[in-house]
């Protein structure tokens, strides 16, 4: 059972910063896997009170605040509109939709969990995360990291152009993924991302077919060769373990089927 002594609402970043470094402390955002553990806190640390719960669209960037549910992500009109729903499609397996009424995009994305399907979808995309005292660093840059004591302030996706799309199995419809893969066409490269292998998301970059041929990518969809060799490519490249939802074996064979179905839907 998670215990704790204290309960804080920060009222600025710096206040909760400055508790966060104490060991014994812990950050909070909709504790839906911190309440299942077993664990006891000296002071929980609540962000509520400090605006990061929505998400702001202007015409270059949207900035997620750590805070910012999971369903808004789901439901965001500019977010589905630019994606093409792609978004949508990697959060609305998550459990249902009360559980993703509560859950955070922050703690999906610093936790760096491995069967984080959010985690997933960013990674393919233009996106960066603002840290308090780390400043902002690429996605791909961040999955990397060593998890430390700093705050997660937001998301920040930039609308570079491009098409996007996702692709996942799962033993049961709400179920953690099996495997997760999600691709982006943009900038002359076609990015692969696949998550729950189980270990984090890993990113792949590849040169577009169509940027060598001088071709506008938003015109020519993938062919069924380029495609698999891509998926051949991913299948070679990306290390599977196996766990209670997926033997290797069988997840490698995964990377190859949902690559092809991602690079062909893009």
């Amino acid at each position: 059972m998670f215990t704790c002594k204290e309960y804080k609402k920060a009222e600025s970043l710096e206040e909760a910063w400055t508790l966060n470094q104490k060991r014994g402390n812990l950050l909070i955002g909709g504790m839906l896997w911190v309440k299942m553990g077993q664990r006891r806190v000296q002071t929980v640390i609540d962000l509520s009170g400090l605006g990061l719960n929505e998400i702001e669209e202007d015409d270059e960037e949207f900035r997620i605040g750590c805070m910012t549910t999971l369903r808004q992500m789901e439901t965001h009109e500019g977010l589905l509109a630019y994606t093409n729903g792609a978004v949508r499609e990697s959060l609305r397996h998550i459990v249902g939709v009360q559980f993703r009424n509560v859950a955070t995009v922050g703690g999906s994305i610093f936790g760096r969990f491995g069967f984080s399907d959010v985690l997933t979808m960013l990674l393919a995309m233009d996106s960066f995360v603002e840290l308090y005292k780390g400043g902002v660093l690429p996605m791909a840059e961040f999955v990397n990291r060593r998890r430390d004591r700093d705050i997660l302030v937001r998301i920040i996706i930039k609308k570079t152009a491009g098409r996007f799309a996702y692709q996942s199995v799962r033993g049961a419809k709400t179920d953690f993924p099996t495997l997760a893969v999600a691709a982006a066409r943009m900038n002359g490269t076609v990015r692969l991302s696949i998550g729950a292998r189980p270990a984090r998301a890993m990113l792949l970059t590849l040169e577009d077919p169509s940027a060598k041929a001088g071709t506008d990518l938003q015109e020519r969809p993938l062919s069924e060769e380029e495609a698999g060799r891509f998926a051949g490519y991913a299948w070679e490249q990306v290390p599977v373990g196996s766990n209670l939802r997926g033997s290797a074996e069988y997840r490698r064979e995964l990377v190859k089927v949902l690559v092809k179905r991602a690079c062909l839907s893009l």
